[in-house]
């Protein structure tokens, strides 16, 4: 049998040192040397990175797995113990996302240009639902270990898996032939956007933690967060773009679902499917430069 640890026991004994330790040098005393306020202040800097701590501490503590680990791995303990593997599983993460978004771009490059075969489109609708399927079960053993990834860049890869496997079952006909090309072309586009924000995001990723700005289990996301304001705000066109791409797909498909022809129930769902991932990317970037700019305009101030 395996030993269940207090977790939130723990948590309580780390807030409640925290906390102690910040009021106790809170305390000043009139009568102390230059020395002692030296040594305070020596000490004060030590204590500002104990939250780092307390949180690498954290990630070690067995947790129970969550709904969707549960359903698909059963009780099996995914904690890993150590940095050098939590860094590696991270690292194979990454690699494997960069990997499979070359190899989707590549298959709608050829799709698009090349080929016409409904085959080969469900091959790469296939990919798809395996790609997203996998990176969900990735980041959620990634999370038990400390990777601190927002909710929503979680839950729409649930709803591109789900929006591929809708596209799977598509059958072919004159509604999927007329909304193919458009499909493979935003397919293309989100691929190649998906590869810049891969490079250039690994790469302010591995400058914030070598500053110690960044935790080490952070994660590239497809998307636009806090951290990548500083050098990566020439991303954000290319994913305003995309969103509304998004948008103009789900008004298409909702057009088509207006036709008397459409019998087919894929039309609306894949139209369902791109109007919620249109405002839940939307929204959340609108609301991350929001935050930025409204945080920056007041520096001066405060100053």
């Amino acid at each position: 049998m395996t030993r269940e640890f207090p977790q939130n026991n723990v948590q309580v004994k780390i807030l409640h040192i925290c906390t102690s330790q910040s009021s106790l040098y809170a305390i000043t005393c009139p009568w102390r040397s230059e020395e002692d306020a030296k040594t305070l202040d020596e000490i004060k800097e030590k204590i500002k990175t104990r939250p780092n701590a307390f949180f690498e501490m954290e990630s070690y503590i067995p947790k129970k797995n969550g709904l969707y680990l549960s359903l698909v791995l059963g009780n099996v303990n995914v904690t890993l113990l150590s940095k050098q593997s939590k860094f590696a599983y991270k690292d194979e993460y990454e690699k494997f996302k960069l990997c499979l978004t070359v190899l989707l771009l590549l298959f709608s490059i050829i799709c698009y240009f090349f080929v016409s075969y409904r085959f080969l489109d469900a091959i790469l609708n296939f990919l798809l639902v395996w790609y997203y399927c996998t990176l969900t079960i990735r980041e959620s053993v990634l999370i038990t270990n400390g990777s601190r990834i927002k909710g929503w860049w979680v839950f729409h890869h649930y709803v591109s898996a789900f929006l591929s496997g809708v596209m799977l079952t598509w059958p072919d006909g004159i509604l999927y032939k007329t909304f193919r090309n458009q499909f493979l072309a935003y397919s293309l586009y989100q691929s190649f956007v998906q590869c810049l924000q891969c490079y250039y995001q690994s790469g302010c990723l591995y400058r914030l933690r070598a500053l110690g700005e960044r935790h080490n289990m952070d994660l590239t996301v497809e998307g636009f967060q806090s951290w990548m304001w500083k050098g990566l705000t020439f991303l954000l066109p290319f994913l305003f773009f995309g969103h509304f791409w998004q948008l103009f797909n789900s008004l298409s498909l909702f057009r088509m679902a207006q036709l008397p022809d459409c019998k087919e129930w894929q039309v609306l769902m894949c139209g369902l499917c791109f109007l919620i991932l249109f405002m839940g990317n939307f929204l959340t970037t609108v609301a991350v430069v929001r935050q930025k700019v409204k945080s920056r305009n007041q520096k001066p101030k405060s100053l």
